[in-house]
């Protein structure tokens, strides 16, 4: 046992902690927690072992990263579904405006990428850096490992990490670069249904655009729509719950453990991790500046203003970045209720991150 081991030890026990008594991220933060536990644990087998007359064999969590994440990127994909399936779209289709604030959202992947490219990353862990300005798990996850990034164990828990803390990174940004007025504007809530055939049509339409513009964004905007597609087909009601709560929690719990595989000493105390942690705050940051000013922007034009909270709300941490704009809504305004609008940019975002990363895989 090493110094290293003794502070992964330390790390594993702080997420434990943060999942259990704060509740942040539980589902992901406690399986992380405990997988770096025991990646550290000397001579465990977990990630390889000695069996007498055969030699060195894989153990339950490096096989379960090979065969999970390096060789198919199949949890990540797979929790899509499950992602889809939670998803109500009505609020976006009802104001199709919003989804432009799901794409300035993406404004802290670019920042990202290019403060990584100036701290003298290469290419391929630049980008898979600034994936985590997506505000999305599974999309960094499955970026950087696609781009054979050395860091992929730093790079989801950042994103991971600064999705859990958005209750305190958003309030502070958004009341950095807003007035008290601007946080009080109203907003009237659409009250007329979308017809469900509008519905259906949405995920199939989606996945069309996304496969012509963004191909390589498919295998995460097509899964995400089909869960969606299972929730509003009607037919399906059995499969559209076990999408959303069986398939969700285990790929979750799996997911979180297979990414301690890359928790150990040797691949995470390093000086580039924190850099990393560093550069994934100023992501998050310039996520919600970018939809914040984009709403600033269109309320010059706009007769109707839109709230700027609005377009923090646009990144993909879903639906926690909703909540916590209709909660400073209601602080700043008693009575003021914009939570349909801030869920429209909000699911938007999921749809902005997976088609951004896409985009980025087919250009790197």
């Amino acid at each position: 046992m090493t110094f290293g081991n003794v502070v992964m030890y330390a790390i594993g026990i702080l997420f434990i902690v943060l999942a259990i008594w704060k509740k942040y991220e539980p589902a992901l933060l406690l399986p992380i927690g405990f997988g770096t536990i025991l990646v550290n644990l000397p001579e465990t087998g977990v990630l390889n072992q000695q069996m007498e007359g055969i030699g060195e064999v894989q153990g339950i969590i490096q096989w379960l990263y090979r065969i999970g994440i390096e060789s198919s990127e199949a949890l990540p994909i797979l929790l899509f579904i499950g992602i889809g399936a939670m998803i109500d779209f009505e609020p976006l289709l009802q104001k199709p405006i919003l989804v432009l604030f799901g794409f300035a959202a993406q404004l802290g992947i670019f920042v990202a990428m290019g403060l990584a490219l100036l701290i003298g990353f290469p290419l391929n862990d630049a980008v898979s850096i600034g994936i985590i300005g997506a505000a999305d798990g599974p999309t960094s996850i499955l970026v950087s490992q696609i781009l054979k990034s050395d860091y992929v164990g730093p790079i989801a828990v950042a994103a991971y990490s600064y999705m859990a803390l958005v209750p305190i990174i958003q309030p502070a940004t958004i009341k950095l670069i807003t007035t008290k007025k601007e946080r009080q504007i109203g907003m009237t809530p659409k009250s007329k249904k979308v017809p469900k055939v509008v519905k259906i049509a949405f995920p199939i339409i989606v996945t069309m655009i996304a496969g012509f513009v963004a191909p390589m964004s498919i295998s995460l905007v097509g899964f995400l729509m089909f869960g969606n597609l299972i929730r509003e087909c009607g037919v399906l009601e059995s499969l559209s719950k076990t999408a959303q709560d069986v398939l969700s929690n285990l790929i979750t719990l799996l997911l979180g453990i297979t990414i301690s595989y890359s928790m150990t000493a040797e691949k995470f105390l390093q000086k580039e991790t924190l850099f990393i942690m560093l550069i994934g705050l100023i992501a998050f940051i310039f996520d919600t500046v970018g939809g914040v000013l984009l709403a600033k922007v269109m309320n010059l034009f706009l007769k109707e203003k839109i709230n700027p909270m609005v377009g923090a709300a646009g990144i993909s941490a879903f639906p926690m970045s909703s909540r916590v704009v209709q909660t400073m809504a209601g602080e700043e305004r008693p009575g003021n209720i914009i939570i349909m609008q801030a869920v429209g940019a909000n699911v938007s975002g999921q749809i902005a991150s997976a088609m951004v990363g896409g985009m980025l895989l087919g250009l790197f």
